[in-house]
């Protein structure tokens, strides 16, 4: 992400909390260095470090810190994360946010963390959807990475996805393959999202138009028929499975013969983790 993005973003979400005339609760602390610490109140995946020091370099440059663990590794309850180092007025000011996104963004990547693990050793891979909290995408799909999975597109504008209401708008699954194709760049991909047997054979008409099709909602004793009929016409397509993905379908998933599951459930399931940050004591 473009990193003047990043921190309008960030600085937005300060904007949200300081509103106008600042932090009234901190003022008076604005010039004493405080060390604060970073405690797990329970056990998680770490994500989200980047953005939580960006938070505190927003209102203090020279804000530094020092973290116990990467990301992407496991925290267990009780265990020190990390510690920032920092103006106490800016520390204070900029806690609550901060936290906020590490929460969230560790809640995430822990959850995807144990959808990960149930594919552990299979080729199929695990796809994140655009199923995100407005304003919080880049944050969000950062985490699914961070806890195992591969993004999918990031938004409209990077990659096609005919889906069930394209399909009446157009007036089919052939019509609208079609219609896409003539105005999209020639490098992007076009994924189709089927959800009957007459979609499938109408997609298969069109198949030299199509980069990946999607079995949506489809039940695993069909999904291996299915995937034959699609490598027979065209090898070069790849196949996703979604609709209904919890960690105990994905135990059968995982043998089937699909390149991609994706789920919302990643991020839409997820909840925040309890992290507290204390400060410990000045620093002279």
């Amino acid at each position: 992400m473009n990193p003047l993005n990043l921190r309008e973003l960030i600085v937005n979400f300060l904007n949200e909390d300081l509103g106008i005339t600042g932090d009234w609760s901190s003022l008076p602390l604005k010039g004493r260095r405080v060390r604060g610490a970073l405690i797990a109140k329970e056990d998680f995946v770490l994500c989200g470090a980047p953005f939580f020091e960006e938070v505190f370099r927003v209102l203090d440059a020279g804000a530094s810190f020092r973290w116990k663990f990467k990301e992407g590794e496991e925290v267990k309850e009780g265990q020190v994360v990390g510690e920032v180092l920092s103006d106490a007025g800016a520390l204070l000011s900029a806690e609550r946010t901060a936290l906020n996104l590490l929460q969230r963004l560790s809640g995430i990547a822990t959850n995807t963390r144990s959808y990960a693990e149930v594919l552990r050793g299979s080729p199929v891979k695990l796809l994140d959807t655009r199923k995100t909290t407005p304003g919080l995408r880049v944050f969000e799909k950062y985490a699914t990475r961070v806890g195992g999975a591969v993004n999918h597109r990031f938004g409209l504008f990077d990659a096609v996805m005919v889906k069930d209401n394209h399909i009446k708008a157009y007036g089919g699954v052939e019509r609208a393959v079609r219609a896409v194709r003539e105005v999209i760049p020639a490098t992007m991909k076009v994924e189709v999202e089927v959800e009957s047997w007459q979609e499938l054979q109408e997609a298969l008409k069109v198949i030299e138009l199509i980069d990946l099709i999607m079995l949506d909602n489809w039940k695993e004793e069909e999904v291996e028929e299915a995937v034959k009929l699609i490598r027979e016409r065209d090898g070069r397509v790849k196949v996703e499975l979604s609709g209904g993905i919890t960690r105990e379908r994905l135990k059968k998933v995982r043998e089937l013969p699909v390149d991609f599951v994706s789920t919302s459930r990643l991020i839409t399931a997820a909840k925040w983790v309890d992290i507290s940050l204390e400060v410990e004591f000045e620093h002279p």
